[in-house]
């Protein structure tokens, strides 16, 4: 039968139903006006034969999933005549002597056979469940009922969500944006469930930040079982008693009506405060319907069993073929998808999304209509890129990276270390995957390395060259904005950085890591602990982490050793010597900055790092754009003067020698 089809049929079903309880109006006011009108013939009888074997019609499903008596279905009925029958109006007026006030239990008490009080408590379905809104009265039985809004939709037909819960509704994801591993827990939840019988445990989803592949999972579950399913967001349940008591009544109602299950979806922004929690827990433990949660926390409950499984993003092998399969999937796009399987952790949308928003900004730059492979790639990693940036940018700060490989002056067997660095990022999966070092353990996989020397000697410089040669973005990490005196609020500050960086594998640069890689000290009290166990956290999250972690220090002693033994390289930044020096001078001045004289082996001279190097050219130029003129010696040496008094220093006779002056 169609869904045209059965809806015919519905609304034929519910016009007999209502003319049933209309004969009974006209019978019962004929009857006080002392008048017998002559018995018509049943109507509703004949249509239920008739419909033998067809799926119930929306008046029975609800009559039966309520469990309403004969008299308590008779009053739903005489109530939804009232917005459905032109008629009802007319007749319960008469029917109560002329008052307009509409239907109400006592009109319903003298109508309807085997009246019943019973119908009338608030434990009974028709006011537990909400079917019947009760107005004001001086009296129960006298109140003015009429239908609930969404009740009455039920019954004409219409199938959608309850509309007080949308404000606490959150849209689902599609069940076809899994990947196969996800497919399968999915799976093996529907045969749990089904399995159970009516006793449902509550299946709760937990371990992934990003909800979209749990609430996906979801859905696919409750599709393999026939269920429709409702999310609901943790952070909008109300937290008074009352309302969420009301909360749970629809949320029930609902899932009863629609045959359904709901979904609380525990992802609050931040961490939950008690109060929250507390609701939660109250909505697990009260909620009568089958119920799936997701969210980081692993919950309990005392009066129903929970289930946990963790829901894992899509292997590197699943991302390889949703990416090949998104290329084009032949053979030329192999490596391409290879690359961007092994650099991105992204889930199956938005692997879509990123191929999607590479072939529009390739043609809106007049690329070849039908780009291939290597183009698209090219294009998909810095979609991939921008994609996964939303998590990290309101955990960190995002630097524009502009220098490259001739922009760094550092001697040669520190470029050489810094190109091995670069080099482990781009072979990473060959020895990884292909030559089975991954297999071996994880353990010591990661790719942390340490930047040490004094301040302004390349460091940060050398951080945004590697990020750029491999088109990737560099985070720095705020550690003030990290680092909590509150017990365990660093960890979580730290466990939402790392996990935001996953996605697209960014550069994570940690400056002054010192200042949270510290040694470990002895313990004397609760605050020496939990210190010691923050640096143990980060050696965790360091040596897991799938993408390049730069630490910088000034203080290389400072740092723990067991921290240092898990690092891959230790790059030490020399104070720059003479030569050095007169080379970074050199590539200071952009071409567009007029010059005038400038003398390279002299400025060497001044014994002072890059990064005050970029101070003092940076000062000599407004000097000379104020005066009008190109930048020469002496706005140098009038900026280096201006430098050493902030760095507390004397320029010396030897750095000024043959200075003019």
């Amino acid at each position: 039968m169609s869904d045209g089809e059965w809806l015919a049929l519905n609304q034929r079903h519910l016009v007999v139903a209502l003319d049933e309880v209309r004969v009974r109006l006209e019978r019962h006011i004929a009857s006080a006006a002392g008048e017998t009108l002559p018995i018509e013939k049943p109507r509703l009888q004949p249509l239920a034969r008739a419909l033998k074997g067809q799926p119930p019609m929306a008046l029975e499903q609800l009559c039966g999933r309520f469990g309403l008596s004969a008299f308590e279905r008779s009053t739903l009925l005489l109530a939804a005549g009232m917005e459905l029958d032109g008629r009802f109006p007319a007749l319960c007026a008469a029917a109560r002597g002329g008052r307009e006030e509409g239907p109400t239990f006592a009109l319903a008490l003298a109508v309807f056979e085997q009246p019943s009080w019973e119908a009338l408590a608030s434990t009974g379905p028709l006011r537990y469940w909400r079917l019947l809104d009760i107005g004001k009265s001086a009296t129960l039985v006298h109140s003015p009922l009429r239908i609930d809004e969404y009740v009455l939709d039920y019954l004409t037909g219409q199938r959608h969500a309850d509309p007080r819960l949308l404000n606490l509704a959150e849209p689902l994801p599609d069940a076809d944006m899994l990947a196969p591993s996800q497919a399968r827990l999915a799976a093996r939840i529907a045969l749990l469930w089904r399995e159970q019988g009516e006793t449902l445990p509550v299946i709760q989803l937990a371990g992934s930040e990003n909800s979209a592949a749990a609430e996906a999972i979801a859905v696919a579950a409750c599709g393999e079982l026939g269920l429709g399913l409702t999310a609901i967001s943790a952070a909008a349940l109300p937290l008074g008693a009352e309302e969420l008591e009301k909360v749970l009544r629809l949320c029930e109602r609902h899932a009863t009506l629609s045959g359904g299950a709901v979904l609380l979806a525990g992802h609050p922004p931040g961490e939950p405060e008690p109060a929250r929690e507390a609701v939660i827990a109250r909505f697990i433990e009260r909620l009568d319907a089958p119920l799936l949660l997701t969210g980081r926390s692993r919950r309990q409950s005392v009066r129903r069993a929970v289930l946990s499984f963790d829901v894992a993003k899509p292997t590197v092998a699943e991302q390889q073929a949703m990416w090949h399969a998104a290329l084009g999937g032949d053979a030329a796009a192999l490596p391409a998808a290879r690359m961007l399987a092994n650099q991105f952790h992204l889930e199956p949308g938005a692997i879509r999304a990123a191929i999607a928003d590479a072939r529009a900004r390739l043609a809106l730059e007049d690329c070849e209509p039908d780009p291939g492979p290597d183009s698209l790639a090219q294009a998909a990693w810095d979609s991939g890129r921008a994609l996964s940036r939303s998590r990290l940018d309101d955990l960190a700060r995002r630097v524009e990276v502009s220098a490259g490989w001739d922009d760094l002056i550092v001697p040669e067997p520190q470029q050489q270390m810094l190109r091995a660095i670069a080099a482990q990022l781009r072979h990473r999966a060959t020895v990884h995957t292909d030559w089975g070092f991954a297999g071996q353990s994880e353990r010591g996989l990661a790719l942390a390395v340490l930047f040490a020397g004094s301040s302004g000697t390349g460091k940060t410089m050398a951080a945004e060259v590697l990020a750029r040669a491999m088109r990737l973005d560099l985070y720095r990490v705020d550690l003030s904005a990290v680092v909590s005196k509150y017990i365990g609020e660093t960890e979580k500050n730290l466990r939402r950085v790392f996990d935001a960086a996953e996605e697209s594998g960014a550069v994570l640069l940690f400056d002054e890591a010192d200042a949270l890689f510290g040694k470990r000290t002895e313990v004397r009290d609760s605050h020496d602990r939990h210190a010691n166990v923050e640096v143990s956290y980060l050696l965790q999250r360091v040596e897991a982490y799938r993408g390049l972690a730069i630490l910088t220090t000034n203080m290389k002693e400072a740092l723990d050793t067991a921290f240092l033994r898990r690092l891959r390289f230790v790059v030490t930044f020399p104070f720059p010597d003479p030569a050095a020096r007169a080379r970074i001078w050199a590539r200071m001045f952009p071409l567009a900055t007029p010059t005038s004289g400038l003398d390279m082996a002299r400025l060497a001279q001044l014994a002072i790092s890059g990064g005050q190097i970029r101070s003092i050219a940076l000062n000599a130029a407004f000097l000379a754009a104020d005066a009008g003129r190109s930048v020469t010696m002496t706005d140098i040496r009038a900026a280096a003067r201006n430098e050493y008094v902030k760095l507390e220093k004397t320029l010396t006779d030897t750095e000024l020698k043959g200075w003019a002056a």
